[in-house]
C-alpha cells in the first residue's frame, strides 16, 4: 500500500496569504486608532479627575496593544504554517 501526501492541497496559498494579510492590516489599523482614542481619553479623564473613566481608558489601551500584538503574530503564524505545508 502506497500512501503519499496531497501536494496540490495548498494550491491557493498565495491567495490565502494575501487575504490574511489584508485582514490583519485592517485589524492593525483599527487597533492603532483605538490606542489613540484610549490614550486621549485616559489623559483627559485623568486631568479632570474622572478616575473610573481613566481606568477604563487605560484598560482599552492595553486591550488595543494586545490586539495589535496578536494580529502581528497571526500573520507570522499563517506564513509559517503555509511554508511548512508546502514542504510536506
Amino acid at each position: 500500500m502506497d500512501i503519499f501526501p496531497d501536494f496540490g492541497a495548498v494550491a491557493t496559498a498565495a491567495e490565502l496569504r494575501s487575504i490574511v494579510g489584508a485582514l490583519m492590516t485592517f485589524v492593525l489599523i483599527v487597533a492603532v486608532l483605538m490606542m489613540i482614542i484610549s490614550a486621549v481619553t485616559w489623559a483627559l479623564a485623568s486631568a479632570n479627575g474622572l478616575y473610573q473613566t481613566a481606568s477604563r481608558a487605560r484598560l482599552g489601551l492595553w486591550v488595543a496593544c494586545g490586539a495589535a500584538a496578536l494580529a502581528g503574530v497571526g500573520v507570522a503564524w499563517v506564513n509559517f504554517l503555509l511554508n511548512v505545508g508546502s514542504r510536506l
